[in-house]
């Protein structure tokens, strides 16, 4: 959405600071929004990079020239350019209809050229469409027509909606679990979908699946859109991604399966109770957590011992809840002295009512303020950075290159945390190398040493 920016405006953005005490912070926006900085770091996977998840699928870009350099050049950087089309909005394409033409012509052009039939069309329309009230429907039902024996995902790359109503990841994730139709159930798998990461075989979800008897496949296991259609059998699917639960559902109501979303909690009240969503889901006994707590005690009482005096930034790249994250390590003795994030999550509520009461002073730091951008980032390598932009921030070569938590979950993921905290103290990294590149490395989607 467009807003009106005065003189004013500008001066009264430049004299606010770029982080509130926690004892002062709103909810869910410490920071008011207003001109956005766009630090050179890496974020998480953007919209390519997630729809190159699903195998032998091709992607389309429908939308103007300054709107393609960002896709291109994310399918370039990760050795997808094969998989990877456009087709480009001139200015007199408005002027001759509302682009259900230019889109239909332009996706059969993209489409013929290949070298070879992709199954599995992903077609990213943008915001354009929406302004001059394009039949979406119509473009589809025409695409279907010509190319019977592809699948057309419905996809968007539409800004306009980032902030309200249905976002383009949820659109996208949405999209990727279409094709999946319900085949003949098997009572005993799982099926992990809609994330980026893969969930590593030693987390808690995994472990309890199979003390159960049960197998988890997840997307990352498909090595062909046969293969990816397979997981119509699974009894129950799950997710850790927020912007997945939307699609997950929808889906699920369709197949008349169970879908649950499993947010990587870091609190040991959040990961229980996500251990028992699950073990219910799965009709299993709920595990014990007592011994994971306490072995989750000692190692972080042994870390606060050893990073003793070592300020701690924490950013929301790196962890899914950076605000549990903070309070685990203050209540276990470490020193975090600052967190960088724009948006309090939901799921994020308590975590923030127990640092305004318990931690007044931990300074909750925008990563998009426009006075960013002159703020000194000369903290230098006295800072421990758990994530990309509180290391570039900080100004540390400290610092765990990680992002949406490294797809852990549970009691293992604050063990993992740990043994990464530990290595990038001992471990310096050349930040202005690995923050940059996008998606924690190319040319494929997969991460660089941390």
């Amino acid at each position: 959405m467009l807003t009106r920016v005065s003189p004013d405006d500008l001066r009264s953005v430049d004299a606010s600071p770029a982080f509130v005490r926690a004892a002062d912070a709103s909810f869910p926006r410490p920071i008011p929004n207003a001109l956005e900085f766009n630090a050179p770091v890496h974020g998480n996977w953007n919209i390519v990079h997630t729809g190159m998840l699903v195998p032998e699928a091709h992607q389309v870009y429908v939308c103007a020239d300054n709107c393609l350099r960002g896709v291109i050049l994310t399918a370039a950087e990760m050795g997808a350019s094969q998989r990877f089309s456009s087709v480009a909005i001139e200015e007199a394409d408005l002027y001759q209809d509302n682009l259900e033409t230019v889109t239909i012509e332009g996706v059969t052009d993209a489409i013929n050229k290949l070298p070879y039939r992709p199954r599995v069309v992903m077609v990213f329309l943008v915001c354009l469409h929406h302004f001059v009230g394009t039949d979406v429907g119509y473009v589809y039902r025409e695409l279907e027509r010509r190319f019977p024996d592809i699948f057309f995902m419905r996809c968007w790359m539409d800004p306009i909606m980032q902030k309200t109503g249905i976002t383009p990841e949820q659109k996208e994730r949405k999209a990727m679990l279409d094709p999946i139709q319900p085949l003949a159930e098997d009572p005993r798998l799982v099926a992990v979908v809609s994330d980026d990461l893969r969930l590593p075989g030693d987390s808690d979800l995994a472990r309890l699946a199979a003390q159960n008897g049960f197998r988890v496949r997840q997307l990352h296991d498909c090595a062909s859109y046969d293969e990816y259609l397979g997981l119509g059998a699974a009894r129950l699917f799950v997710t850790r991604t927020l912007f997945a639960d939307w699609g997950l559902q929808k889906m699920c109501r369709r197949m008349g399966r169970t879908g649950l979303y499993l947010p990587p909690a870091l609190s040991y009240q959040g990961i229980d109770e996500g251990l028992a969503r699950f073990a219910d889901a799965l009709g299993v006994p709920c595990p014990d957590t007592a011994q994971a707590r306490a072995e989750a005690d000692e190692l972080l009482r042994s870390l606060a011992r050893d990073l003793a005096g070592v300020p701690i930034a924490i950013d929301y790249l790196a962890v899914n809840h950076p605000l549990e994250l903070a309070q685990l390590l203050l209540e276990h003795g470490l020193d975090v002295r600052r967190v960088y994030l724009d948006v309090v999550s939901p799921e994020e509520e308590g975590a923030l009512e127990w640092l305004r009461a318990n931690a007044p002073d931990l300074e909750l730091w925008s990563t998009i303020h426009p006075t960013l951008r002159q703020v000194p980032r000369d903290g230098g390598d006295a800072w421990l950075a758990v994530g990309p932009k509180a290391a570039w921030f900080c100004g540390t070569s400290h610092f765990a290159n990680i992002i949406e938590t490294d797809g852990m979950w549970g009691y293992s993921a604050i063990r993992g945390l740990v043994r990464l905290m530990r290595d990038a103290w001992a471990n310096r990294k050349d930040a202005r190398e690995l923050v940059p590149r996008k998606g924690l490395g190319m040319p494929c989607v997969c991460q660089l040493p941390r």
